[in-house]
């Protein structure tokens, strides 16, 4: 029998995710994935799925559900209301949910993005080893919209048996550990400053591509044209205006930006749930400290 979840409301932004589409940037395409890959794995621990399992990445607010089968459903990530055929549910928990049932994932009151893991997974078909909506490129399923169907795979496990799972809260602060990146150079010595003592706030046309931070601006010493170079996931770009991006999941493979530095790897998590307004600071790390003080 094939199981799936029908989308009865499909959210502001839901799309599908998994660990992403590792490898192919050499093609151009954006890794992807779910941007608080900690929340994404505990969800699919907690309904006893594989680590790699797909599921839902809400924006804000989430989507309606009614599965056609029973089946287990955990959410975590941004702290949000959930609701079951009307009757507040668990958060952080899996919990069962019989055929028919109207699950409501409502909107975050802290953070920005939840994670709605099903048992079995989404089993939609996968593009480049990967289940991904990429909002960049557009390979991978659409975002999520009134009526849509959603398959699921075959439970592989049962779901974990505890009262609460333990998990920090999405922050209210961004602290965001950076190294001095590729063309550092190309900054004035009061930028690099600026860089490590300013604080700056998430401005409201962040996505899951960059976010994009106001504050005092960059400047450059070079004003030459870059041509376009690789970057990665937590590149901080900086284009003309002076105000600098952070690369997130879906950023594009190449910039034609100076990239001043990178966050380090383990902080990104955090940035899928700053909410725009969210203070931000980077500290730069000792080994890059060493080329600010000119001891390097």
């Amino acid at each position: 029998m094939t199981r799936t979840v029908d989308v009865v409301k499909g959210g502001p932004l839901t799309t599908v995710q998994d660990r992403g589409r590792i490898g192919f940037a050499h093609l151009a395409v954006p890794r992807s994935g779910a941007l608080d890959a900690p929340a994404w794995r505990l969800a699919n621990r907690l309904v006893g799925n594989p680590p790699h399992a797909a599921a839902l990445e809400t924006t804000v607010s989430g989507p309606v559900l009614r599965p056609r089968s029973a089946c287990h459903i955990a959410v975590t990530g941004a702290w949000c209301r959930v609701l079951v055929d009307g009757r507040p549910g668990p958060w952080g928990v899996p919990f069962r949910v019989p055929p028919g049932q109207i699950v409501e994932i409502g909107t975050a009151t802290r953070g920005l993005r939840s994670y709605v893991a099903i048992s079995g997974g989404l089993a939609v078909d996968p593009i480049l080893d990967s289940r991904s909506t990429d909002v960049l490129s557009g390979l991978g399923p659409a975002p999520l919209r009134d009526g849509d169907l959603l398959p699921l795979g075959s439970p592989e496990g049962p779901p974990a048996t505890i009262g609460y799972a333990p998990y920090p809260p999405p922050p209210t602060e961004l602290l965001l550990r950076v190294l001095l990146g590729p063309r550092h150079d190309w900054f004035t010595g009061e930028a690099l400053t600026t860089l490590a003592r300013a604080t700056y706030t998430v401005a409201p046309a962040s996505n899951r591509i960059a976010l994009r931070l106001d504050g005092p601006p960059l400047r450059r010493i070079h004003t030459a044209e870059l041509p376009s170079e690789p970057v990665v996931t937590g590149a901080i770009e900086v284009p003309t205006d002076g105000h600098p991006l952070i690369f997130l999941n879906d950023h594009p493979t190449t910039a034609g930006y100076p990239v001043i530095a990178v966050v380090v790897p383990d902080d990104l998590a955090s940035c899928a749930q700053a909410r725009p307004g969210t203070a931000v600071r980077l500290r730069v790390l000792p080994t890059a400290c060493a080329i600010l003080n000119g001891t390097a």
